[in-house]
């Protein structure tokens, strides 16, 4: 899959493969505060489970996204409520594991353009049954937090202490966009729920 960004046109999004394994970790080690085994780096790169892609430029990895569609009933138990309860639990969700741009090329499109990617990918016919994209994201990551925000992404809950990063518990959010028709657990009340759990 390429994808040319009109002044970017040299940035080409294709799906990451095996032989990215050691770069890809490399560039994970320098973006996240998160210590990810070495097995999620084996699965990313080569398991059908993931939806991974990566932003090349001269044949260097730029920037990279990890998504996994799942069953609403196999939602993680923070993650639980995401969707209406008129969704049945074969409805689908996507899950940002993560997503990240090397500094210098920062604030250039790259992330939008893997967001929007996977977008494409899951608005599909085929794939309609998925009816909502999450993530999560430290509360102090403004610059994420914004980044999402301008894509209609909405803070959905509040995770005390859901990181850990270096021996030392941090507080997160969820966020989420709904997709294919998707909607919140709560109507016309939701977006007061967002304020008293963000307040």
């Amino acid at each position: 899959m390429t994808i040319n960004l009109g002044l970017l046109n040299d940035v080409q999004v294709r799906f990451l493969c095996p032989a990215d394994l050691e770069e890809v970790k490399r560039l994970c080690r320098v973006w996240f505060p998160i210590e990810y085994p070495d097995v999620w780096y084996d699965e990313i790169t080569s398991s059908t489970r993931f939806f991974s892609l990566a932003a090349t430029f001269n044949k260097n990895i730029i920037g990279l996204l990890v998504a996994e569609v799942k069953t609403k009933s196999l939602c993680n138990k923070e993650d639980a409520g995401i969707l209406s309860f008129r969704f049945g639990d074969d409805a689908t969700l996507a899950y940002i594991l993560s997503i990240g741009v090397v500094q210098e090329y920062r604030r250039h499109g790259i992330g939008s353009l893997l967001l929007d990617s996977l977008l494409c990918h899951l608005t599909t016919p085929e794939r309609q049954n998925c009816k909502a994209v999450y993530l999560h994201v430290l509360t102090t990551n403004f610059a994420a937090m914004q980044f999402y925000e301008k894509r209609r992404f909405t803070q959905f809950r509040y995770l005390p202490l859901y990181y850990a990063i270096k021996g030392t518990h941090r507080d997160g959010f969820s966020y989420v966009l709904y997709i294919n028709g998707g909607e919140p657990p709560w109507t016309f009340i939701y977006p007061f729920i967002i304020l008293v759990h963000s307040g």
